[in-house]
């Protein structure tokens, strides 16, 4: 069962999550907050496997709550809920350590689904969110694509390998089939250069990808064509 905490100063919108996440049998909700300090008591009590967090929230904001619920409950995951004109936040989120972007006007099955896939260990961002992400971070400045090489030369080929597709969202089902490696084996290895970059998250792992461009690679093909 995936025990989820819902956090929103909204009554009406944490009513409908609540709804939502009524009709599946494989999650339950764990308790509702208002605000960001009740964000954190209730998560240091409950300890849920998803807090899915309003960045506007009176008192502590979302932003500040994130690295908080880190400190208190660090094995929960947060799921960020936003909207269209907090993009200028994304990053920020993503740098505390949020594994999740959903759109407040999100489907009830994307929900579901974002729930499910950040519990079991992959980043979700909805698409239209990932596009922002990707503009934010289109142009990158030379001093950060540097210290980005810098870190993704510390890794092994392999990887490297699972890194950049690791980079093109893909889940380690997928990184798995990509490279005819087991799921469990693609888990370790993501586990271990997560360890190497200094990154708490998927999502972070990715930022770097996208800061480092197209790295040649040994025997002279580049990132982009083993995406490809």
């Amino acid at each position: 069962m995936i025990r989820t905490l819902i956090a929103d100063d909204e009554p009406l919108l944490r009513t409908g999550i609540r709804t939502i996440l009524s009709t599946a049998d494989d999650i339950t909700v764990v308790g509702e907050a208002g605000t960001g300090s009740e964000t954190i008591d209730l998560a240091s009590e409950e300890h849920p496997d998803i807090v899915l967090l309003d960045l506007r929230m009176p008192g502590i904001g979302g932003l500040a709550a994130i690295p908080r619920l880190r400190q208190v409950t660090p094995d929960s995951r947060v799921i960020v809920l936003t909207t269209f004109d907090e993009d200028h936040n994304i990053t920020t989120a993503l740098d505390a350590g949020a594994t999740g972007f959903l759109l407040k006007r999100s489907a009830a099955e994307e929900v579901l689904h974002a729930i499910r896939a950040v519990h079991q260990g992959d980043t979700y961002l909805s698409p239209s969110v990932t596009r922002r992400v990707v503009g934010m971070i289109t142009t990158t400045d030379r001093p950060r694509q540097h210290r980005a090489r810098r870190l993704i030369a510390t890794l092994t080929p392999r990887e490297q390998d699972v890194l950049w597709l690791l980079g093109e969202g893909l889940s380690n089902a997928d990184i798995g089939s990509r490279l005819r490696m087991r799921e469990a084996s693609i888990k370790t290895y993501v586990s271990r250069l997560l360890a190497k970059l200094g990154c708490t998250n998927r999502v972070q792992a990715a930022l770097l990808v996208r800061d480092a461009g197209d790295v040649p690679r040994r025997g002279g093909e580049t990132t982009s064509q083993l995406r490809d």
